[in-house]
């Protein structure tokens, strides 16, 4: 009986042969750029915390606040879909986007007093203080 041994193969080096470093991400570059999840800016005042969200393109109608107990979600959902006929062809596509984004407030929210606007492509959310957890100023206690 013959024994073979065998040559130790580096499959590291024959998966970068196959597929160059920059192929996986190349792609992991693409799918990164085109996710729907927009950006969020959260500013705190005196008065209230402010959320900017970048949705260019949307409409106010297209996006979903809810507020479940003390967890903000915003949302929206886009279908399109395009088909065309000519000749001895049809051309069909589709395309789906989404994006959710959740926020546990906390307690110094007035949950009732919660407003959104949107205007050139961002949503403004105010998520204004409850009276007694706003900054006060300074004062002087007088000594009796």
């Amino acid at each position: 009986m013959n024994i073979v041994k065998r040559k130790n193969v580096d499959f590291p080096s024959i998966l970068d042969e196959l597929f160059p470093a920059d192929w996986f991400g190349g792609i992991a570059n693409q799918v990164a750029s085109t996710t729907n999840t927009p950006a969020v800016n959260i500013k705190e005042t005196e008065e209230d915390f402010k959320l900017e969200v970048a949705a260019p393109g949307k409409a106010k109608e297209d996006f979903i606040l809810t507020l479940d107990h003390d967890v903000l979600t915003i949302s929206t959902e886009e279908k399109k879909e395009e088909e065309t006929i000519e000749d001895n062809y049809t051309r069909r596509e589709f395309s789906f986007s989404s994006f959710k984004r959740s926020f546990k407030l906390p307690q110094a929210i007035n949950k009732k007093e919660i407003n959104a606007t949107y205007e050139n492509g961002i949503l403004n959310v105010v998520l204004p203080k409850r009276e007694e957890d706003k900054v006060k100023p300074k004062r002087t206690i007088e000594i009796s």
